[in-house]
C-alpha cells in the first residue's frame, strides 16, 4: 500500500501547476474575506485559476467565496489573491485550511495582507468601518501547527520552528503603514483584537459577553490558523477586518450572512483604495 503525500509534496505539486501557468515569483499573497472579492479586479495582467484546477486546493463552498486564485501585480508587486477561503467549519481539516497560506509560500511569498468580514464586539465600531487587527485570541479549539513539524516550508533558518514566536502575529510597522495610508485617505482604521470561533452558528450574547471581557473586539470564524501557519513559515502578516455586523447583543437584532455580503459591497471603494495603496507599501517593507 503507498504512502499518502506529506503536506510539503502536496503543496510542492499545487505550486508547480500554479507556476506552469504564471511563472513570475511572488512576493505578496493577499486573502479576501466574504464580500470583499471584488478586489480582485484592481490585479493587472491577471492570469485566473480556478480552485478546483489546482491539485489539492480546498474548494469554497460559502457564499461571497468565489473559489479563484488571481495572480498578476498591483503597483508593480507580483501579488496573488485569494478570492475566498475555506473554513473548518465546512469539514476541512486545518491541513486543508491553511493549505493555500503554504501554498503561497513556496510561490515566493514573504508577507500576506489578510482580510476577513467580522462581527464587532467593541462598542465604539461602526457596521462596515475597518479595523486593522494587532492580535488575535484563538478559541476555535485546534491549532494548524499540529502534526509533524515541517522547516522546508520556511523562510528563512529562522523560521519553521517547532515552537514559535506569536508575539508579532501582525507585525507591527505593517500596522503603522495602514495607519498613515488610512490617515491619507480619510478612512478611520482602529486597531483591534480579533477573536476567533470555530462556527458555523454565530454567537451567543451570553458568548459575546465573555468575549469583551476576554479583551476581544471582534469575533470571527476564520484568519487565525492561516497567521499561525504564516508566522511559522517567517511570513509578515497585516491583517484587516471589515465590520459587517455588531455581534449578537450589541443591537437588537437577528445576524444573517445576507447581512454581511451586503455591508462587504456598500464598503467596496474604500476597502480597495486602502488595499491597493498598501501593496507597493508592504511590499517595500517586506523585500
Amino acid at each position: 500500500m503507498l504512502e499518502a503525500p506529506d503536506q510539503y509534496t502536496r503543496c510542492t505539486a499545487a505550486a508547480e501547476h500554479i507556476r506552469s501557468l504564471h511563472a513570475a515569483t511572488l512576493t505578496l499573497g493577499i486573502i479576501l474575506g466574504s464580500g470583499l472579492g471584488d478586489f480582485a479586479s484592481q490585479v493587472e495582467d491577471a492570469t485566473t485559476i480556478a480552485y478546483a484546477d489546482i491539485p489539492g486546493w480546498p474548494l469554497s463552498t460559502v457564499a461571497g467565496h468565489s473559489g479563484k486564485l488571481v495572480l498578476g501585480t498591483i503597483g508593480g508587486v507580483n501579488v496573488a489573491v485569494m478570492q475566498g477561503r475555506v473554513h473548518a467549519y465546512e469539514g476541512y481539516s486545518m491541513a486543508e485550511v491553511t493549505f493555500p497560506t503554504r501554498v503561497l509560500r513556496l510561490l515566493g511569498c514573504t508577507g500576506l495582507i489578510v482580510t476577513n468580514a467580522a462581527g464587532g464586539i467593541n462598542k465604539s465600531y461602526g457596521q462596515g468601518g475597518l479595523v486593522c487587527i494587532s492580535d488575535h485570541i484563538n478559541l476555535t479549539g485546534t491549532n494548524a501547527a499540529l502534526g509533524p513539524n515541517d522547516s522546508r516550508f520556511a523562510c528563512s533558518p529562522a523560521s519553521g520552528q517547532r515552537f514559535f514566536d506569536m508575539s508579532t502575529a501582525y507585525s507591527a510597522r505593517l500596522r503603522q503603514i495602514a495607519h498613515a495610508e488610512a490617515a491619507k485617505q480619510n478612512i478611520p482604521l482602529p486597531e483591534g483584537v480579533y477573536l476567533a470561533v470555530l462556527g458555523p452558528s454565530y454567537e451567543t450574547p451570553a458568548e459575546i459577553r465573555a468575549f469583551r471581557t476576554l479583551g476581544a473586539d471582534l469575533v470571527g470564524m476564520s484568519t487565525v490558523h492561516e497567521v499561525i501557519v504564516a508566522r511559522h513559515m517567517g511570513i509578515e502578516v497585516l491583517g484587516l477586518s471589515l465590520v459587517t455586523n455588531m455581534a449578537a447583543g450589541v443591537l437588537d437584532q437577528a445576524i444573517n450572512h445576507e447581512e454581511v455580503m451586503e455591508t462587504g459591497k456598500r464598503v467596496e471603494k474604500q476597502f480597495t483604495a486602502l488595499v491597493k495603496a498598501l501593496v507597493p507599501q508592504v511590499a517595500a517593507q517586506i523585500a
